[in-house]
């Protein structure tokens, strides 16, 4: 992941087309005009050996000839031209392209790849529209129109649907801060834009349109990142067969289950949306209504009808309308004509005046559960202008509760305007407002999935690693990948799974016999065979038997279905199962398997042997902790009886949720893992037990934590250190930390915290520690020193963090020990922590800023080897000194 030089590309001081000419209906053509006709300030050259002049503007025969060499070079060549003009662009110090050019070979491609690398020269594109910067007057595209400045940033795999957007967001006065086609993305790609976007303080939500993903780690680690600072919002083409279909071959990449693209938008903080339409509805709902906590919905309106559309949406996108409670209603009497509705949706009725919106929305201020959906139809009684003005202190009034819908058009043109100016959300339909709404609960729910950092291996049931070794390897050494249904219950057992008790038996009906007299009546018969998987597809299950001729007709019987059905399948024997019954038990599935692009997933829903027709399944990426797994249970419809109703009591979700985290440690532990389906998992409000299993591997290792797309916790950089007589614990920070870091600074010294954040302060926000806490560990770390207090809770002593560019080039560390255990070498110890990781993970350089006045943190930086110097960013600064540690030996001269 890299955001270098992205600012030669996005803000240069100067560009040059090459292949820049005058015809009309051309590429170099319309990308001098759209970069004249704007208001680019910048230097502007034209490149093209055909011409001395363009409209009154010298023309430079080659890049050579360049007076200066320019920030970035817009190519509109043939193919076999571009990898040379890399060369040379590099060569004269370019820092960025952008190559319009299409039908570029593999070959080509890497041939110019390896000509930019040389020269860290980004590269846009190939076979792109280009992109638009509106805010700098930048239009290095050929798209047909330009964009209007705007606060919203759309990037797009798609160049049809680049123009189709500026076209269509120009005439509903839509402005941008970029606008950006990647086409091939052999160099610039999407985890590169969330990256540059993220941070960048024009851009206040990210708009994506992909089709495909080739680097997941990257993608979910540059999403997470952006996610925490601004809303990304996502559609993602490909939803059906026919989609996926048209995607792979449109990008030449797999585009990947949909469902695993689901997960992943989820767990990395996103929002999906499935149109273009939405896409902005999001936007504007997000970035004026995100620090709307609601869960509920009250209409407040002045027509019946529109009360019902809105009722009717909500009920269709999942959205809780608020029942009203005594006490509302009270109020609310107290203010309306005893006609209006005395439910939700709140109809005031249509002669209300301005005075009755405004009482009416003032009773509803005391439910502060709910967010309020106020509708208007305009009458003759009160024209809309004079109810906008009315209602504005209260709807514009924070934290946000209030969204706007005015019907009509002209007549409410002046009111819609007065909300949308005060920053009100505001929606044309009572179904765009309720679809809003919907979007923002998904989103939190994303962002919650977001702040989730869990280990690896987070189950709660012992693990008997070398027993699940010795079960794969026996099963890889005998040429097989397919576990027998015996062999993969022992795995499960062994990963301290509930398993339902089997005997292993031969063909022979009265081994079969035998063993179910051992295990108790009723019991279930299965076939045993290397050949067979799916063991009900040819009559080879059986359950309730219920004596010991019974059993022995199900062996003949099974017997002679399989050597009809499946003649060229060698039958081992039989698998002999106690019959569970358990009352109020549901039968559910958990899987796991490999998405060609994301990697390891996890799959839960509801089971047994209509799994594919009753198609209710949710798809979650591992790492899972109980809160994850939980979620994942939760987007599924059978959750609704998992939870109980009427007589039927709620299962252990807990228990089925350890399951979930179970197999993801298995995916984790057990990089042979391939595939495995546990139908049915039988569950109730006693806990849950697998009845069946499937199991795959494969030698090639597609499992395994270093293949997930998210990186789980690092367990790894744990130690114990002996520290006056105490051990410490010296651990990265997670998530869970929160309430105690909130302890730890509170602990410090004023003085202390001005030293090491420049300032005093004496509260910090949720927001804030949430974001100390919850870290993405591929781009940051914080390690604290923790040991257990007097009371047996574990409190930190100490904390080190480093911000580590995406380029891994430099790391910005900040370093803080309570103030009663300052000079006793904690922060030296922390310190060398977090060097020793930078160094690991090939970091170039550690550096920070330090007040002057700060002796004690100048002192151990020269003690750990940091060269002190001005600040580099301000050398009049006489207050700071900026300490570095080139962290890794240079590269010796080449022999």
């Amino acid at each position: 992941m890299s955001i270098r030089h992205l600012d030669a590309l996005f803000s240069p001081a100067s560009v040059a087309v090459i292949g820049a000419s005058m015809r009309p209906s051309s590429v170099g053509g319309t990308v001098w005009r759209n970069l004249n006709n704007g208001n680019f300030k910048g230097q502007l050259y034209a490149v093209n050996p055909k011409h001395a002049e363009l409209g009154g503007v010298k023309v430079w025969a080659s890049v050579a000839e360049l007076p200066a060499a320019p920030e970035l070079a817009v190519l509109c060549t043939p193919a076999a031209s571009v990898v040379q003009l890399i060369t040379e662009l590099g060569a004269r110090g370019t820092r960025a392209a952008i190559v319009l050019t299409a039908g570029l070979s593999a070959a080509h491609k890497q041939a110019m790849l390896e000509a930019a690398r040389v020269h860290t020269l980004r590269i846009l594109g190939p076979n792109c529209i280009g992109m638009l910067v509106p805010h700098l007057g930048l239009n290095a595209s050929f798209a047909h129109t330009g964009a209007l400045p705007g606060e919203l940033a759309f990037v797009s795999q798609s160049g049809a649907l680049v123009t189709a957007m500026l076209d269509w967001a120009g005439s509903r006065g839509i402005g941008f801060s970029h606008f950006v086609s990647l086409g091939e993305r052999a160099d610039v790609d999407f985890g590169d834009m969330l990256d540059f976007l993220g941070s960048d303080s024009r851009t206040r939500a990210i708009l994506l349109y992909i089709e495909s993903i080739e680097e997941p780690r990257k993608f979910m680690s540059a999403a997470r990142a952006a996610a925490r600072n601004k809303p990304v919002i996502v559609v993602k083409a490909g939803r059906s067969a026919a989609g996926q279909q048209a995607a792979a071959s449109h990008t030449g990449a797999l585009a990947g289950s949909d469902a695993v693209f689901d997960a992943a938008i989820a767990r990395a903080g996103m929002l999906r949306v499935g149109s273009l339409q939405d896409l902005f509805l999001a936007a504007e709902t997000l970035s004026r209504f995100n620090g709307n906590r609601a869960d509920q919905l009250i209409v407040l309106t002045n027509g019946g009808g529109a009360g019902v559309m809105a009722a009717d949406a909500a009920a269709t996108e999942g959205v809780p309308l608020t029942a009203l409670s005594d006490e509302l209603k009270d109020r609310l009497d107290a203010v309306l004509p005893a006609n209006w509705s005395h439910a939700n949706p709140v109809d005031i009725i249509g002669d209300a005046p301005a005075t009755r919106y405004v009482q009416a929305l003032e009773a509803l201020a005391h439910d502060t559960e709910s967010a309020v959906l106020f509708i208007h139809a305009p009458t003759a009684i009160v024209p809309s202008l004079e109810i906008a003005q009315a209602l504005l202190p209260l709807a514009s009034a924070s934290p946000k509760r209030v969204l706007g819908c005015w019907l009509g058009d002209a007549a409410v043109a002046q009111a819609r305007a007065l909300f949308r100016g005060a920053g009100v959300p505001d929606f044309n339909t009572p179904e765009d407002a309720v679809r809003a709404f919907s979007l923002l609960r998904t989103y939190r729910e994303h962002q919650t999935e977001l702040l989730q950092t869990p280990p690896a291996r987070s189950a709660v049931h012992a693990v008997d690693l070398p027993r699940i070794r010795a079960i794969v390897n026996g099963v890889l050494t005998s040429g097989r990948e397919l576990l027998t249904e015996p062999e993969a219950k022992d795995l499960l057992k062994a990963a301290g799974l509930p398993v339902v008790a089997t005997r292993v038996v031969g063909p022979r009906a009265q081994e079969a016999q035998s063993a179910a007299d051992a295990l108790g009546y009723p019991v279930a018969l299965k076939i045993l065979s290397f050949d067979i998987s799916h063991k009900s597809d040819v009559g080879g299950v059986r359950l309730n038997l219920g004596s010991a001729a019974e059993v022995g007709e199900a062996c003949a019987t099974m017997l002679a279905r399989v050597r009809e059905q499946r003649p060229d399948a060698q039958v081992e024997g039989f698998t002999v199962q106690t019959m569970v019954r358990k009352k109020h038990a549901h039968e559910l599935i958990v899987g796991a398997s490999v998405d060609p692009v994301f990697g390891p997933t996890l799959l839960f829903g509801q089971g047994g042997v209509a799994v594919e027709v009753l198609a209710d399944t949710a798809l979650a990426l591992p790492p899972l902790n109980t809160t994850l797994a939980l979620a994942q249970i939760a987007r599924t419809r059978v959750a609704k009886l998992l939870r109980g109703y009427r007589d039927e009591p709620a299962a252990d979700l807990d228990a089925i949720a350890q399951v979930l985290v179970s197999v993801s440690q298995l995916l984790a532990d057990v990089p042979e893992l391939a595939e495995l389906d546990i139908n049915p998992l039988l569950a109730n409000h006693e806990g849950a037990v697998a009845l069946d299993a499937r199991v795959r591997v494969s030698s090639k290792r597609p499992a395994g934590a270093a293949n997930f797309a998210i990186q789980p916790y690092p367990q790894a950089l744990v130690e114990t250190w002996e520290w006056q007589g105490n051990a410490i614990t010296l651990r990265p920070i997670r998530p869970e930390d929160e309430a105690q870091h909130r302890r730890f600074l509170e602990q410090l010294d004023p003085e202390d915290i001005r030293l090491r954040v420049f300032y005093s302060r004496r509260h910090i926000e949720h927001s804030e520690l949430a974001r100390l806490t919850q870290i993405d560990y591929a781009r940051e770390m914080a390690f604290i020193a923790t040991r257990p207090g007097p009371d047996g809770v574990e409190e930190t002593l100490g904390a080190v963090r480093v911000a580590i560019d995406p380029d891994n080039i430099g790391a910005e560390f900040g370093v803080i020990v309570r103030s009663d255990l300052k000079g006793s070498g904690l922060g030296h110890k922390l310190m060398s922590k977090i060097i020793e990781h930078l160094r690991a993970r090939g970091t170039q350089r550690i550096f920070g800023t330090v007040l002057r006045i700060n002796r004690g943190m100048l002192e151990l930086a020269r003690a750990l080897g940091f060269q002190e110097t001005t600040n580099p960013s301000d050398p009049g600064d006489h207050e700071t000194r900026f300490v570095a540690l080139d962290l890794q030996t240079p590269a010796g001269p080449p022999p």
